[in-house]
């Protein structure tokens, strides 16, 4: 302990512990301040956003936004579903075509898929049917929905809507 002997005896400890406890101190309020600032800019921004939507119409500006175009959905009935077999468990595609017809669906057609080893099942569909296929994944239960791909017109055979089962 060299570097104890070197200080003089009667160096003011208290003193400097008390001077550094205020600059941290006056630090802590000055940190505080800055977030309360950060903390009140939504909080005004959500006063102002509420005080414009209560003062009168005379007031407020108007703003004319064009309504997107609401296409509704197709009727389940309408749609052909295929349904390929993608886990290699025997009759998994004509039992989810039976499925879907109880559910409602058109024409549902079964096959096997090229390959058997698909990790999660999915819904495709063709341009066009991207809401009717996120309705089809919910009837069935499966989380993935993609455009079809790697298909040609001809192996889809008139659907517009596309069920791989896969192992989950």
């Amino acid at each position: 302990m060299e570097h104890a002997q070197q200080l003089p005896r009667d160096f003011p400890w208290r003193t400097a512990a008390v001077v550094v406890g205020v600059i941290a101190a006056v630090e802590l309020v000055a940190l505080i301040g800055v977030g309360a600032l950060r903390l009140a800019e939504p909080v005004r921004a959500h006063a102002v956003a509420a005080a414009h939507a209560t003062a009168p119409a005379a007031h407020r500006a108007t703003r004319h936004v064009a309504a997107l175009p609401v296409q509704p959905l197709r009727p389940r009935t309408k749609l052909s579903v295929l349904v390929l077999n993608g886990n290699g468990v025997n009759g998994a595609a004509g039992a989810e075509a039976v499925s879907l017809r109880t559910l409602g669906y058109g024409s549902s057609r079964s096959e096997d898929a090229p390959r058997h080893d698909y990790a999660r099942s999915m819904v495709m569909f063709v341009p066009g049917y991207a809401p009717e296929a996120r309705r089809l994944a919910r009837d069935t239960g499966v989380r993935i929905v993609a455009t079809v791909d790697g298909m040609r017109r001809a192996q889809l055979k008139g659907s517009q809507l596309v069920v791989v089962l896969g192992g989950s």
